[in-house]
């Protein structure tokens, strides 16, 4: 019997080869397409994270070891400080409302009188009182000790900063 080159195939042959491959490829892309996307790791990324030392009133933001940006900041007063140790960015809020703990008065979120101004990164909390990093209408206040415990920043800082960092990020405080 001769060989038979591929233009001596029958069209109906080449067709129904066609219409085999197509339904045994096609579960493929569907199968691809709905599955879980993989983790892409890269581990030369150095993970971040935030040191703030009260008495330099400083929050310096490193990759590794390696600085990356210092920002000024005001911290928590005598009788309202700062709380020190390990913690982690908890809470990411744009625009936060504030509630005043003395008269229960709340500012929403976006006003220019909102002592907590644009962005809100949250670090602790005992289960009803939170302590953050966030924006300040007062921008006098940074490089002072004077908040309820809550770490101020420029506004154009701790926007650059939400920017940043994520939640899990952990914030080391200092003396």
């Amino acid at each position: 019997m001769p060989r038979r080159g591929f233009s001596d195939v029958s069209p109906g042959a080449i067709a129904l080869l066609g219409l085999l491959s197509f339904s045994l490829l096609s579960p493929l892309p569907f199968a691809l397409a709905s599955a879980p996307p993989a983790v892409i790791s890269n581990p030369r990324v150095t993970p971040l994270r935030l040191e703030i030392s009260l008495s330099r009133r400083q929050l310096t933001l490193y990759q590794g070891q390696t600085p990356l940006r210092r920002y000024p900041v005001a911290v928590g007063r005598p009788g309202w400080e700062t709380p020190v140790g390990t913690f982690q960015v908890r809470q990411m809020i744009r625009d936060p409302a504030w509630k005043n703990p003395f008269t229960g008065v709340v500012i929403a979120g976006g006003h220019s009188q909102n002592p907590l101004g644009r962005r809100w990164i949250g670090f602790w909390s005992d289960g009803k009182n939170w302590v953050g990093l966030h924006g300040t209408p007062n921008p006098e206040s940074v490089g002072q000790a004077v908040s309820h415990g809550c770490v101020r920043m420029y506004n154009h800082d701790i926007e650059e900063l939400f920017e940043k960092v994520h939640l899990g990020v952990p914030v080391i405080v200092v003396r």
